[in-house]
C-alpha cells in the first residue's frame, strides 16, 4: 500500500511503498552522474546513442554550404566534408569535455555560421559560375572545377578562423560574463529563430525535388519522434542475475531522424529498381532516385584522415569575418544556456565563472580547428545532447569523450562519409524542414522567461523579426543601392545586411537595452537567477570543473593564478590563518556556513 509522509527536515513530501521510499527529487537525479564511469559494454551503448542523436544536425550543415560551394553534384566531395565535420566534431568534443567546461557536453556543428557563410557564398564575386549549375557540364576532376570550390572554401575558412578568435578572446578573458548582462532572450529568440527561417529556400528547392518522397520523410520522423517515442521495443539481453532475457529499447526515441532517413531511402532504392521513378534528369522525381550520384561509394577510398589546409592555404575576406563574428555571439549566448542545462541534468553544481569561460575560450579554439581543417563551418554545444542527459539519466563524461572518439573513428571511415552523401535530394529535403523548424521553435522558446503581455515586448521581437526578413530580401533585390565608394565597407554591409540572423538580433539588442523596462519584463531575472545558483550550490565543484592531470593542484599555490580568469583557483588564505585573521572574522564566525567559505576561494 502507498502512502504519502511529509518529510519535516526537508519540507517534501514522499511516496513510500513498503520499505521503497523515493522522493520525486530522488526519481529526476542521473543514474551516473559526471564523475561516474559506468560499465563499459553501457558507455559503448551511450556514446553510439550520443552519436546517433548528433547525426542529422551534423550532415545536414555539410549539405547545406555545398550548395555555396557549387558542390551540389560533387557527391564525393560532399562526402569528404561529412567526414571532416564528423572528424572535428570528435575532435572538439574531447577538448571541451577533458579542458573545457568539463561537463558531459558533446560539440557539433553550429548553423549560426551557416547563415553568414551563405550570405558570403551569394554576393557577386562568389556566386557560383552558371556550368555549374548544370550536372551535364560539370567535371568533378577538372582543375577548374576544383579551383572554383576550393577558392570558396579557402575564403570561408580563413574568415571562420580569424572571427573565432572573438570567441577565443571574450572566453579567456572572462569578458563573457559582461556580454550576457546585455544580451537577453529578447536579443536570443529573434537571432534563433531567424537561422531556421533563413533557410528556408535551401528546404524548399530540395523538398520541392519530390514532394511525396519529402513529405513521406517528413511524417516519419514527425511519427517516430513524437507519436512513438515512448514506444518500447524489446531486445534480447543477458546478464549474471536474469541470465537470458528481453530489455526494453526505446529505439523511435534515440534515434528518430536516423530511422526516418533510413526508411525513405528504402522507400526510393526501391522505386528507382523498378523504374518508377524517372530516369531523365530533366523530369520531375528525378533527384529522388538512389543512382543520380552515380558510382560514388565504389570511388571513395576506405580510410580517409582530414588535416589542416587539406583544400590549401586559407585567406581571408573582411567582410565574410564581421558576418561570421554575429554567429559566433549568438552561438556563445546560447553555449551559456546549454551549460547550466547540462550540469542540472548531469548531476553536477551550476558551472563557476571560471570553467564558464573555459568553455567557452575552447568553443573558439574548436571554431579556429574547424576553419582550419576545412568543414566550412565551427562548432558549439550541442542542444540535442544536452536533451538526451535527462532522457537516459546517464550524465557520465566518460560516455561523451567516447562518443568523441566515435565521431573521429567515423570521421576517418572514407565510405562512411560517401555513403551519407548519396542520400536522396527529396528525404534531405523532409529532413530540413523538421530540423529547420525546431530551430525556429527553439529560439521562440528563450521567450518563455520574459513577459510576452508587455506591449514593449511584443514590439520589440514583432519587429526585429520583421525587419530581419524584409531588409536582407531587399538589399539581396538591390544589392547595387550600397554603395560607399570604399569597397571592403560595401561587402561588409552587403554581408552584415543581408544576414538575417544579424539584422533581428541587432534590432533586439539595440531595442532591448535602450527601450525602458523591468528585468522581470524583460526575462533577466531569471537568467540572473542561474547566475546566483552559481554560488548557491558549490558541492562536488572541485570534482566537477576543476583542470585535470593534477593542472589546478600545481597552479593553486601560485597567487597570480587568480588574475586568470578562466583558472580554478582555490587560494591558501584559508589553509594558512593566523590568530589575528580568526579574530579579525568577529564573534560566530566559525558558524559561517562552509559554502560561504569555498564560494570565497572560488571567487576571482
Amino acid at each position: 500500500m502507498e502512502e504519502q509522509v511529509n518529510d519535516q527536515a526537508g519540507g517534501k513530501v514522499v511516496k513510500t511503498c513498503g520499505v521503497s521510499c523515493e522522493s520525486e527529487e530522488d526519481r529526476n537525479k542521473p543514474t551516473y552522474c559526471v564523475t561516474d564511469v559506468p560499465p563499459w559494454y553501457l558507455c559503448i551503448f551511450l556514446a553510439i546513442q550520443h552519436y546517433l542523436t548528433a547525426f542529422g544536425g551534423i550532415i545536414s550543415i555539410p549539405l547545406v554550404i555545398a550548395e555555396g560551394l557549387c558542390l551540389q553534384y560533387d557527391s564525393l566531395t560532399q562526402g569528404l566534408l561529412i567526414n571532416t565535420m564528423f572528424f572535428v566534431c570528435g575532435l572538439c568534443t574531447i577538448l571541451q569535455v577533458t579542458f573545457g567546461v568539463r561537463l558531459p557536453i558533446l560539440q557539433g556543428g553550429t548553423f549560426a555560421l551557416v547563415t553568414p557563410a551563405m550570405a558570403m557564398l551569394s554576393m557577386p564575386e562568389w556566386k557560383c559560375p552558371a556550368w555549374t549549375q548544370n550536372a551535364s557540364l560539370v567535371n568533378t576532376s577538372s582543375p577548374v572545377f576544383i579551383e572554383v570550390w576550393q577558392t570558396r572554401m579557402r575564403t570561408l575558412q580563413g574568415s571562420i578562423m580569424v572571427a573565432s578568435l572573438l570567441q577565443v578572446l571574450v572566453g579567456f578573458s572572462g569578458l563573457i560574463g559582461l556580454l550576457m548582462r546585455f544580451i537577453g532572450p529578447l536579443t536570443i529568440a529573434p537571432t534563433i529563430s531567424l537561422i531556421g527561417l533563413s533557410l528556408y529556400d535551401s528546404a524548399g528547392i530540395k523538398t520541392g525535388s519530390h514532394w511525396g518522397i519529402s513529405a513521406m520523410t517528413t511524417v516519419l520522423i514527425i511519427l517516430f519522434s513524437q507519436y512513438l517515442r515512448l514506444v518500447p521495443i524489446p531486445v534480447p539481453a543477458y546478464s549474471k542475475a536474469k541470465k537470458l532475457h528481453t530489455s526494453k529499447f526505446f529505439i523511435f526515441q534515440t534515434m528518430p531522424i536516423l530511422l526516418g532517413i533510413a526508411v525513405s531511402w528504402l522507400v526510393c532504392y526501391l522505386l528507382t529498381i523498378y523504374d518508377v521513378l524517372p530516369s531523365d534528369p530533366a523530369q520531375y522525381g528525378y533527384l529522388a532516385r538512389t543512382d543520380v550520384k552515380g558510382d560514388v561509394v565504389n570511388q571513395a577510398s576506405w580510410f580517409t584522415f582530414p588535416y589542416p589546409g587539406q583544400w590549401g592555404m586559407p585567406t581571408v575576406s573582411l567582410a565574410a569575418v564581421f558576418g561570421i563574428m554575429a554567429g559566433i555571439i549568438c552561438s556563445m549566448a546560447e553555449s551559456v544556456g546549454d551549460y547550466h542545462a547540462c550540469a542540472k541534468l548531469s548531476g553536477a553544481p551550476p558551472p563557476p565563472k571560471h570553467a564558464i569561460s573555459r568553455g567557452i575560450g575552447v568553443e573558439g579554439i574548436g571554431c579556429v580547428l574547424a576553419g582550419a581543417f576545412g568543414t566550412g563551418n565551427g562548432t558549439t554545444s550541442f542542444s540535442e545532447n544536452v536533451a538526451a542527459l535527462g532522457i537516459t539519466k546517464v550524465g557520465s563524461r566518460t560516455v561523451i569523450l567516447l562518443s568523441g572518439i566515435f565521431m573521429i573513428l567515423m570521421g576517418m571511415l572514407g565510405k562512411m562519409g560517401a555513403i551519407f552523401s548519396t542520400i536522396p535530394t527529396p528525404v534531405i529535403g523532409g529532413m530540413f524542414l523538421i530540423m529547420f523548424g525546431v530551430i525556429t521553435a527553439a529560439g521562440i522558446a528563450n521567450l518563455q522567461s520574459t513577459d510576452m503581455n508587455s506591449s514593449r515586448n511584443i514590439f520589440i521581437f514583432g519587429f526585429s523579426m520583421f525587419s530581419a526578413l524584409v531588409i536582407p530580401h531587399w538589399i539581396m533585390k538591390n544589392p547595387d543601392f550600397l554603395v560607399t565608394g570604399v569597397t571592403e565597407l560595401d561587402q561588409v554591409l552587403q554581408i552584415l545586411l543581408t544576414t538575417h540572423m544579424f539584422v533581428g538580433g541587432f534590432l533586439g539588442f539595440f531595442l532591448d537595452n535602450t527601450i525602458p523596462g523591468t528585468k522581470r519584463e524583460r526575462g533577466l531575472l531569471t537568467w540572473d537567477k542561474v547566475h546566483l545558483d552559481d554560488t548557491s550550490s558549490i558541492l562536488g565543484v572541485e570534482d566537477v570543473y576543476n583542470l585535470p592531470f593534477g593542472i589546478t593542484s600545481c597552479l593553486s599555490s601560485q597567487s597570480w593564478v587568480r588574475y586568470i580568469p578562466f583558472c580554478p583557483w582555490r587560494g591558501h588564505r584559508f589553509q594558512h590563518k593566523s590568530k589575528d585573521d580568526d579574530m579579525s572574522q568577529g564573534p560566530g564566525s566559525e558558524h559561517l556556513p562552509e559554502n560561504t567559505r569555498v564560494i570565497n576561494e572560488f571567487a576571482l
